[in-house]
């Protein structure tokens, strides 16, 4: 599935902006379904309201009840279509959905069209022949979505029914959740229709490797609509130049002294990216028809050893951050002006990585990161898998197809050096081992060219999913959900918890969440749980044992979290998890002072900073 881009042959209509807007809140929240409410405009079956896409539906207005409701939600909108669209035979016209949380159905024109269930990838419908029907020059999309969590799902979840009415009303039901993070729900991503050529590019898969000083690039188009075709591929450098040109469906491109892709920080000229035009043409009864496409590519490899994470023959050092998609009013709902602050920061801290926690983020994430520099640990939706029931073949049958949309997706993205599966799953019960197992099995077989991990907070001995891992990824909160104030005890804990693993697994580690609450404003001294200060002294704490374990096999430390995000309500969080070094407006805490000035001299040690001059007050490239 091709991210939907403009070219020659190719056209694209952003359906952002206000839907019609309402939330199913009968008592088996089947009256939409009931009473057909996508046969019509929704206005005809009752009262709307306006909603923005992309955005979560929960904070956008006052109603306590819309903010946590849990079943069917609709929405609709009314695309004017272009002549061409609906009057040319050669045309296709496809309607793109980035994310519907979480199970989505959509129809046009009353016409049902797709289903999709996850809330975090991207799915389509052609839906040529409705628009080309007849003399229309609109079309009416409706899409219901449904938020609802079972054991079965990717994130898993339980409804839990209260039936004492002497204590709860009549059918009252909540949605538990083992993940710490709030269930955000709506259409999150962008809508869009596109259009291609009735024979059009449908897939490109690239992988890139070195012989010596010559890149190699490797492609496969996947052509749908016609199986006579011819086929022209060039690549691009930065400057518009072809380095390099080749013909048919799959082939070898070789770029001699190739300008590798390389992290920020580790090169004076990282994330460099040529481009991969593909040019199909196709001869018809009525003529040539033609179709473009153009790929971002970065040539670079990556590799692990016993010890090491080896990015184009090199060493590279994790020092990031884990993320959300979090933020006021917008919920999970996409927003650029937040997306460049949140670069911005990261370039700002001299942040190299951050895994996607704890779901696939959007593409066009995934695209600065390419074009940036930033390195992905990329997660599949695979958290809060606690319960046997969620490790049955139901539930591994769906994770293997949630990886799969998840590698066809972002393939081919340089950023992305290795697929996380899970995050904190009970991978210590019983069936988790054959789960797992299979799991990343079936992933390493999508993509050969990636390690494969999940992240962890199970004991060393007593992990089943440890033994097929590349990587040993290990969460771990020290003085804070034990020993709760005592600083003293994280260096022996922690010293302790990287042998024991790296003794049973001789992998290389992360250290891939460790952190502390911190309120904005909240001073102690001596540090005191939830202060700034004690949330800093936790962090210098485990500095002091990773710098000793990374000259040994300990390869990247990525903090919890970014920024303060939105939890569900327990007397634990106060409006949400604090746990980040910027605020929920983006706006920094002692510790992300820290950071970084640590952050910069390890770019010092590992990257392309003169030694000489104090890493910590080299500007961001953004302002160089």
């Amino acid at each position: 599935m091709l991210y939907p881009r403009e070219s020659a042959s190719r056209e694209r209509k952003d359906l952002d902006g206000l839907w019609k807007f309402r939330a199913d809140f009968s008592e088996n929240r089947l009256r939409g379904f009931e009473q057909q409410w996508y046969r019509s405009p929704l206005r005809e079956s009752g009262p709307t309201l306006d909603m923005p896409v992309p955005s979560s539906f929960n904070d956008v207005g006052q109603d306590r009840q819309l903010r946590g409701f849990v079943g069917w939600v609709w929405y609709e909108r009314e695309a004017t279509l272009p002549q061409r669209w609906t009057q040319d035979p050669n045309t296709r016209v496809v309607l793109r959905i980035g994310s519907a949380h979480y199970y989505a159905i959509v129809w046009v024109n009353g016409v049902h069209v797709a289903e999709h269930e996850g809330g975090h990838l991207p799915f389509e419908a052609d839906i040529s022949k409705l628009v080309q029907s007849g003399p229309l020059s609109f079309c009416r999309i409706t899409i219901a979505v449904n938020n609802t969590l079972g054991p079965h799902t990717l994130p898993p979840g339980t409804i839990l029914y209260r039936t004492d009415t002497s204590m709860y009303p009549n059918r009252y039901f909540v949605q538990n959740t083992n993940f710490d993070f709030y269930n955000y729900a709506g259409l999150h991503r962008p809508v869009i229709l596109y259009t291609t050529p009735t024979t059009y590019i449908d897939d490109i898969n690239v992988t890139t490797s070195m012989d010596q000083n010559t890149g190699l690039v490797h492609y496969q188009i996947s052509i749908q609509g016609s199986e006579h075709f011819q086929l022209e591929v060039y690549l691009h450098d930065e400057e518009g130049n072809i380095v390099a040109r080749g013909t048919g469906s799959r082939g070898q491109l070789q770029v001699p002294n190739a300008h590798l892709w390389w992290p920020y920080l580790m090169h004076e000229h990282p994330a460099y990216l040529y481009s991969l035009e593909v040019r199909l043409t196709v001869q018809t009864a009525a003529g040539s028809m033609s179709d473009f496409y153009t790929l971002p590519v970065g040539i670079r490899t990556v590799a692990v050893t016993k010890n090491q994470f080896l990015i184009n023959g090199k060493p590279f050092y994790f020092h990031g951050v884990n993320k959300h998609e979090d933020s006021d009013i917008r919920g999970r709902g996409f927003d650029w002006p937040l997306l460049m602050k949140d670069f911005n920061l990261l370039l700002w801290l001299g942040a190299n990585a951050f895994r996607t926690s704890h779901y696939p983020y959007a593409e066009e994430v995934m695209e600065l990161c390419d074009q940036y520099g930033i390195v992905v640990i990329d997660e599949s939706p695979g958290v809060g898998i606690k319960l046997n029931q969620s490790y049955n073949n139901q539930s591994l049958q769906h994770h293997l197809e949630v990886m799969e949309e998840l590698v066809r997706r972002d393939k081919n993205h340089p950023a992305v050096v290795m697929w996380s599966v899970a995050n904190e799953p009970t991978s210590f019960l019983e069936p988790a081992g054959y789960y797992f197992k299979t799991l990343i099995a079936h992933t390493k077989a999508l993509d050969p060219s990636r390690p494969v991990t999940f992240v962890t907070n199970s004991q060393y001995d007593t992990d089943l999913g440890a033994p097929y891992v590349d990587v040993i990824c290990v969460n771990s909160y020290l003085s804070w959900y034990h020993d709760y104030g005592h600083l003293e005890v994280i260096q022996l804990q922690l010293a302790t918890q990287f042998e024991n693993w790296y003794r049973t697994y001789q992998k290389p580690i992360i250290q891939s969440e460790y952190g502390a609450d911190a309120v904005t404003g909240l001073h102690h001294d001596p540090p005191l749980m939830f202060s700034e200060e004690y949330q800093k002294s936790v962090l210098e704490q485990y500095h002091l044992v990773l710098d000793q374990k990374r000259k040994e096999y300990v390869i990247g430390e990525l903090i919890w979290n970014f920024a303060d995000f939105m939890t569900d309500q327990t007397p634990q969080r106060v409006i949400g998890n604090k746990k980040g070094i910027f605020t929920r407006q983006r706006q920094p805490k002692g510790a992300a002072f820290l950071l970084r000035e640590r952050y910069w001299k390890l770019a010092n040690e590992t990257g392309y900073l003169p030694p000489e001059k104090p890493p910590y007050l080299v500007k961001s490239p953004l302002t160089w």
